[in-house]
């Protein structure tokens, strides 16, 4: 079931390149980006493998583990800067927590009790996401900005 990934390694091994790529972001930037299979955070920004620390989730939303994630990255891995990348398009924007957990329950799981963070005002969320990391007192003086990333054109847009 999983012999694509392990044979796509072979190859990638066999033209590996990253050795000598320190852990410290050349651009001093962490991102933060939603899931979603259109989007190559590294390929959007131009910018390559060690130049920016990647973190992902359901929606691109500032959550718990993404304020430690940014606060471990800005204290002992280099990043100075925080750009948060919504996108257009979001599967996050066209559910509620409600539909998520009903979809889980379906599937035999249980998921009461969990917030998904789901999108209900693209910009007002955006604003929401930034100002949880310039609120944050591990992240404090961090610069942050917010963009939206269209899917359907490529264009990164400043929005905060």
């Amino acid at each position: 079931m999983f012999d694509d990934l392990v044979e796509g390694n072979r190859r990638y091994v066999a033209g590996f390149t990253f050795a000598a790529v320190p852990s410290r972001p050349a651009r001093r930037l962490a991102v933060l980006c939603c899931i979603d299979s259109r989007i190559d955070p590294l390929q959007i920004l131009g910018v390559s493998v060690g130049d920016v620390k990647v973190l992902r989730n359901a929606g691109a939303r500032v959550t718990p583990d993404v304020l430690r994630s940014l606060a471990a990255a800005v204290s002992i891995l280099g990043v100075e800067r925080v750009a948060v990348m919504h996108h257009t398009d979001c599967a996050m924007t066209r559910v509620t927590n409600d539909d998520i957990v009903e979809a889980i329950e379906r599937r035999g799981g249980t998921a009461t009790m969990l917030d998904f963070d789901v999108i209900s005002d693209e910009k007002e969320d955006l604003r929401d996401d930034v100002d949880r990391i310039r609120d944050n007192s591990m992240l404090s003086g961090v610069p942050v900005a917010g963009f939206r990333y269209d899917v359907h054109t490529g264009e990164l847009h400043r929005e905060v």
